[in-house]
């Protein structure tokens, strides 16, 4: 493919994916395919001979879209946002054209320092402390990573290194594997599963803090596992905080467990990978409260600030900044984002998706057969039908084979919810209103059998 012809497909696939998307919408949200299904429908080896444009295309109609589970449909509920824009996907087509590979500042200067402004950009835009802004005294920052969870385990793994030093410093005679087998992180019982895998890499204990009513960790249950483990002669040296979990979007309570881990010394992370965008909004940021406490901050802009797979780290102090040395020309995504919607229109964004929420709120409430499992704030619904789990289990079996609309469940209180998020760009209120007519008529028939 030569330049001319470049041009020619560039503008084909820009048409295509246009297409797509103001079109997904009348494409089934989910697929009806069985595991495997794709290898039968392409050879087993690569061809001998280029293949043609053409043919390749064709191919992604028969063999690619429809085993797609469509995220950016406005019917599309499930797990969280992965929002992308426009102005991402034009930023990724340059930056894969740049194809830098920004492993030092030599290699590519200007793929790292916009990074570093842009992470200073959207510090700025949460209102975080100074420590976390590179453009200070402090030596802090951010940094973009590969997945939250990368950002946890990093995290862990600093404390880690901190915790060791510091215990070494006051004992030097004790060797570094007897303080290593004493060393406890702390997280909450709902926090993401990716917590939990960074204790495992990172080799050391973690103890999981039950939850109060609201599903929130409070300041007097983390401090009563703190003095037992070090009565027992453990290293209490790390606890992730958790901004709207994953099952319900509940938060933990940073202005109680602050103090309790900046007494201790322990480091405390806070991992807002949804909630963490609309901290942007002037009617959210009272949730960060705490942030001052905490050495360490991540979260997820693309699931609602239209970048598409950019999570992103804060450090108050850190000297290696993440696991691969090398990293694309990311932050030209956050560069074009940002000057083409302007803090106003992200903020608009994320105030149009809660409303949405609040919108579906309205209709389960509305409805005497179901019930709010879950105090909404931002933009996920947890509901379920009065009942058993099972009668739940078959609406959601219901839901998920109609491919209308896609929902996924999570546990609360021993019992099986249905999560409700609000997670396309393009979704609207009709959208909302057809997924519950969708909802309370399959409510309908399974109530009849």
């Amino acid at each position: 493919m030569d330049a001319a012809e470049f041009r020619r497909r560039g503008r084909e696939m820009v048409d295509y994916v246009a297409d797509y998307l103001e079109n997904i919408e009348q494409r089934p949200v989910y697929p009806d395919l069985e595991p495997g299904y794709l290898r039968p429908l392409i050879p087993a080896e690569a061809p001998l001979e280029p293949e043609t444009f053409e043919d390749i295309m064709r191919d992604v109609e028969r063999v690619i879209m429809p085993g797609v589970t469509h995220w950016q449909s406005p019917y599309f509920y499930a797990y969280f946002p992965a929002a992308s824009s426009f102005p991402a996907m034009l930023a990724d087509m340059l930056s894969g054209a740049i194809g830098c590979i920004g492993f030092s500042w030599a290699a590519s200067p200007a793929c790292t320092e916009l990074e570093t402004v842009m992470m200073d950009w959207l510090g700025r835009m949460l209102q975080l402390p100074e420590c976390f802004i590179a453009e200070t005294h402090g030596h802090g920052g951010g940094v973009i990573q590969g997945t939250a969870s990368e950002a946890t385990l990093m995290a862990l793994l600093a404390a880690r290194c901190k915790a060791i030093r510091r215990v070494q410093a006051s004992s030097p005679e004790t060797p570094e594997a007897e303080i290593f087998s004493k060393l406890v992180a702390y997280t909450s019982e709902q926090a993401h599963s990716s917590v939990e895998r960074a204790a495992l890499i990172g080799g050391v204990m973690m103890r999981k803090v039950p939850t109060d009513n609201s599903y929130a960790v409070r300041g007097d249950m983390l401090k009563k596992m703190l003095e037992e483990d070090k009565s027992a002669g453990l290293i209490p040296f790390y606890f992730c905080a958790t901004l709207g979990t994953t099952p319900s979007c509940a938060f933990d309570r940073l202005t109680e467990l602050g103090p309790i881990c900046n007494e201790e010394n322990v480091w405390m992370h806070v991992d807002a990978a949804y909630a963490g965008s609309a901290f942007i909004c002037p009617e959210f940021r009272p949730l960060l409260n705490g942030i001052e406490f905490a050495n360490s901050f991540n979260f997820n802009p693309h699931k609602c600030l239209f970048f598409f797979t950019t999570p992103v780290l804060f450090c108050n102090i850190c000297n290696h900044w993440q696991i691969p040395l090398g990293r694309r020309f990311r932050s030209l995504k956050m560069w074009f984002v940002f000057r083409m919607y302007g803090l106003n229109g992200l903020q608009s964004h994320i105030r149009k998706q809660v409303a949405l929420a609040k919108e579906f709120e309205s209709l389960v409430r509305a409805d005497k057969r179901f019930e709010i499992c879950a105090e909404v704030i931002m933009g996920l619904v947890c509901f379920r039908l009065k009942g058993s789990n099972e009668r739940n289990q078959n609406l959601l079996k219901k839901i998920a084979k109609s491919r209308e609309i896609h929902l996924v469940p999570c546990q609360l209180s021993g019992r099986f919810v249905l999560r409700f998020a609000v997670c396309a760009r393009t979704t609207e209120s009709r959208h909302i209103q057809q997924a519950w007519r969708h909802i309370t008529q399959l409510t309908f028939e399974l109530l009849q059998d």
